[in-house]
C-alpha cells in the first residue's frame, strides 16, 4: 500500500467523515485544469467568452470588417490521461480542435490547410450557409489535397451551438479525432446571461489495449469514452462559484447517444444547434440526451459542493474493457487459478465478487496491464477510489471561486454533519422490509457461469479480451 493510502487508510478509521475531508484536503490535489485560461468577462461585443475544458479558442484577426481564422488538419500525439498516449488526427495540434467562437451577424474566412497524409474537407456542422461552403467532398467542393489550403466564406445569420468535423473519409478522420466547437453568439445579447459558458465534445475512441492508434473500423465495442478527448481523471473540473448561472454546452459526434446526468441540481435544457430557446421552451431535467450529432445546452444555478458531471450509460463511465470474454461472476476461481498460472504466470483470477478491487490491484502494480493502456478505473478523492471514469468529471462549486479563475479549487470541504457515514457494520441492521428470494450460495438465481470465451458477452472484462494478450484477467 502506498504510504498516501495507507495514512488515509489509517484516518478512515480514527477520524469522522468530515474531518477526514479536510485530511484529504490537506494532504495535496494532484488534479489541475489543464485549458486555456479565459477572461471571465465580456467581450466588446458583450458576451461571456465559451471555456473549453482541456482545449482552447482559435484566435483570428480582422480584415477589411471579416474575422479570419486559420485551421491546419494534421496528425497530432495526443494523451488521453497519463498512461495511454496516441497518433491521433486534429487541427492545429489538438484534439478536439480549437474551438472557434463568432457573434450572429460576424462574417467569417476561414482558412483550412491539409497536412494529412490523405485528402479532407470541414463541414460546418448546423450553420446556415451557401451550399459551395458546406463541406461535403464531391457534392459542394472539390478534396482539399495534402498540402493545398482551401476558404470558406460566410456570413453567421443565427446563433447556438455548433460543430465542425469532415465530411470526407469521415470513418477514419472523425474516429481518429478530427471535430471541433463552433459557437455563436446573438447580436441582441442573452435572454438571461450566464456568468460561466462551458463547451464540451463528447467522443468515443477504439484505442486498443497495447496499440498507439485508434481503430476506426470499430461501430460499438469502443475503448475510450471522452470529453473534449480526454478521460478521467484527466477532464477537467468544471468549476463555479456559488449562485452564478453556469451553461455547459454538448456536442455529439462519438458513435453513441450519450444520456447526461448532473448531480446535485435541476438543470433547465436551454438550447442547441437551433439557438437558445425561446424561456418558455426551457424544460427542467437532470439527465438529458445528447444524441449523435446534436447539441443541447444546459444551465443551472450553481450550488456549493463537488458534484459529478457523467454520461449515464454505465460503460461509458470506465476506461478500457473487455468484450465477449467468460463471465466470471459468482465462479469459484481458486482451483482454476492455480490451473491457469501454469499456462499464464502471474494470472491472477478476478470478478468472482465483481470488479471493484481492480484499481487497488493495477495501483498498486501487482496487476500490471498491457502497455499503454489505462486501468478500468482511476483517480482518487478525499474518500478513496473513485467509482467512475470515462466520460465523467466533476463540477466544483466554492463560494470564494473569483470571476475567470477556472483553475480546480481541490476537494470540498463538508460542513459538519452532511457527509454520509456508517451506523453500523451489521448486515442485518434495521431488519429491513424483503420481499422476492434472497440468493444463497445454491440458489438457482445465480447466474451460470460459462468458460466459453465466445459464448456470449462478458461485460467488464480487462485487457484479456482483446487481440490474444496475454497476462491477467481484470
Amino acid at each position: 500500500m502506498k504510504r498516501r493510502n495507507f495514512l488515509l487508510a489509517a484516518g478512515a478509521a480514527m477520524l469522522p467523515a468530515t474531518t477526514l475531508t479536510r485530511v484529504m484536503a490537506e494532504t495535496g490535489h494532484e488534479h489541475h485544469n489543464e485549458g486555456e485560461t479565459t477572461p471571465g468577462e465580456r467581450t466588446d461585443q458583450g458576451y461571456m467568452p465559451v471555456h473549453t475544458p482541456n482545449g482552447w479558442t482559435l484566435p483570428y484577426e480582422m480584415n477589411n470588417g471579416v474575422k479570419e481564422f486559420h485551421l491546419v488538419a494534421e496528425e497530432i500525439e495526443h494523451e488521453f490521461a497519463p498512461g495511454s498516449v496516441a497518433r491521433c488526427w486534429g487541427y492545429n495540434g489538438t484534439t478536439p480542435g480549437p474551438t472557434i467562437e463568432a457573434v450572429e451577424g460576424d462574417k467569417v474566412r476561414i482558412y483550412v490547410t491539409n497536412r494529412l497524409p490523405e485528402y479532407t474537407s470541414v463541414h460546418w456542422h448546423g450553420i446556415h450557409l451557401p451550399s459551395g461552403m458546406d463541406g461535403v467532398k464531391g457534392v459542394t467542393q472539390p478534396p482539399i489535397h495534402p498540402g493545398e489550403t482551401f476558404v470558406y466564406e460566410f456570413e453567421l445569420n443565427q446563433h447556438g451551438t455548433h460543430m465542425y468535423h469532415p465530411h470526407a473519409d469521415e470513418m477514419v478522420q472523425m474516429a481518429m479525432g478530427m471535430m471541433g466547437m463552433f459557437i455563436i453568439h446573438p447580436k441582441d445579447g442573452e435572454i438571461e446571461p450566464v456568468d460561466r459558458d462551458y463547451a464540451i465534445l463528447l467522443h468515443n475512441w477504439a484505442l486498443h489495449p497495447g496499440t498507439r492508434t485508434p481503430d476506426p473500423s470499430i461501430m460499438v465495442d469502443f475503448d475510450l469514452w471522452s470529453m473534449n478527448s480526454k478521460v478521467f481523471p484527466a477532464i477537467d473540473s468544471l468549476v463555479a462559484k456559488t449562485g452564478e448561472r453556469v451553461r455547459v454546452r454538448m456536442g455529439n459526434l462519438s458513435m453513441w447517444n450519450h444520456p447526461m446526468h448532473v448531480h446535485g441540481v435541476s438543470f433547465e435544457v436551454t438550447g442547441s444547434d437551433g439557438g437558445r430557446w425561446p424561456r418558455e421552451q426551457w424544460r427542467k431535467e437532470t439527465t438529458e440526451i445528447v444524441a449523435v450529432g446534436q447539441t443541447r445546452d444546459i444551465e443551472f444555478v450553481a450550488p456549493p459542493g463537488d458534484w459529478a458531471f457523467h454520461c449515464h450509460m454505465s460503460h461509458h463511465t470506465m476506461n478500457p474493457m473487455g468484450h465477449g470474454i467468460a463471465n466470471t461472476l459468482g465462479v469459484d476461481q481458486s482451483g482454476l487459478e492455480d490451473e491457469i498460472r501454469t499456462l499464464l504466470p502471474g494470472y491472477m483470477a478476478m470478478g468472482e465478487h465483481g470488479m471493484a478491487d481492480h484499481q487497488d490491484h493495477t495501483d498498486g502494480g501487482h496487476m500490471r496491464g498491457p502497455e499503454n493502456t489505462l486501468p478500468m478505473g482511476m483517480g482518487q478523492g478525499p474518500f478513496g477510489n473513485i467509482g467512475m471514469g470515462g466520460m465523467f468529471t466533476l463540477i466544483k462549486v466554492r463560494d470564494d471561486q473569483e470571476p475567470g479563475d477556472f483553475s480546480d479549487p481541490g476537494w470540498y470541504w463538508h460542513p459538519d454533519g452532511e457527509v454520509a457515514r456508517r451506523v453500523s457494520s451489521d448486515p442485518d441492521f434495521g431488519n429491513p422490509v424483503r420481499r422476492g428470494k434472497v440468493a444463497g450460495a445454491d440458489s438457482d438465481g445465480l447466474p451460470t457461469p460459462s468458460r466459453d470465451a465466445h459464448g456470449g458477452h462478458g461485460g467488464h472484462g480487462g485487457h484479456g479480451g482483446h487481440n490474444g494478450h496475454e497476462g491477467h484477467n481484470h
